[in-house]
């Protein structure tokens, strides 16, 4: 559970509920052609610019942005420090007894112990990385596309409220329901951009570029098992992926 996307999420929709019920009756606020327009329509218009398939995995990638598991690297160090010492000692066969819940790691590890050359073995795991960015960056771009469609379809409708009141000017005591009417689908627009969409497409390119560290970090790891590394050079090497502050105090020195 990605406790800041949800902290984040339910604090801004609740500020702005909070206004809308301080500044009169929720109910005023609630129009089912201006959500038709804004929702409905801002999905049909990003769906026309991708491939369906490309499109609905975009509802799986979402979830990243609200519930996300990621393995600490200080803890994938020692995990590989661990499998590289086992190596050492007991050839590759060793590491078919380690456990290993990175299911990257666990691919790596299957690759060694079933006698993959190393190139075979770097080309690989690089190509499982190239896969998971880009499948990550297009949900993020999805959503990126949808936050910039929901305003615009939101001054279509309110465009579309203007065009009936201004038909219906007879009847002055109709223009301010229908002007406030009107004005609703901007503000379903700005909302459905500025508290959803974008927020979920900045916070997947940042998953993304977390996932992609640790499957770096994990990479090299492993085809430093593989060339027969001391476990102790990998392990400074595999060091570098950490911010200076948790390298510990021999490399800070």
């Amino acid at each position: 559970m990605d406790l800041a996307t949800i902290v984040g999420f339910l604090g801004a929709v609740g500020l702005v509920v909070m206004a809308m019920v301080m500044g009169g009756s929720l109910g005023i606020f609630i129009n089912v052609p201006s959500i038709l327009i804004v929702f409905g329509g801002s999905i049909f218009v990003v769906l026309m610019q991708y491939p369906m398939a490309k499109f609905l995995s975009a509802g799986k990638v979402v979830a990243k942005a609200f519930s996300f598991k990621l393995q600490s690297p200080e803890e994938l160090i020692d995990k590989i420090v661990e499998m590289a010492d086992a190596a050492r000692k007991g050839g590759f066969l060793a590491l078919e007894e380690a456990e290993i819940d990175n299911p990257f790691m666990q691919k790596g590890v299957d690759m060694l112990v079933d006698g993959h050359d190393v190139d075979v073995v770097r080309t690989t795991m690089a190509k499982d990385i190239t896969n998971t960015t880009e499948r990550h960056e297009n949900g993020a771009e999805i959503f990126k596309s949808m936050g910039d469609v929901a305003p615009a379809m939101g001054m279509i409708g309110t465009l579309i409220g203007l065009v009936a009141m201004l038909s219906n000017m007879d009847d002055p005591k109709s223009i301010g329901p229908a002007m406030a009417v009107a004005l609703l689908t901007t503000l379903y627009g700005a909302m459905l951009a500025n508290l959803f969409c974008l927020p979920v497409a900045f916070k997947l390119g940042v998953r993304s570029g977390e996932e992609k560290l640790n499957q770096s970090l994990i990479l090299d790891g492993i085809l430093g098992i593989a060339d027969g590394q001391n476990p102790r050079v990998i392990e400074g090497v595999l060091k570098g992926y950490l911010m200076e502050s948790k390298r510990g105090t021999e490399e800070s020195e």
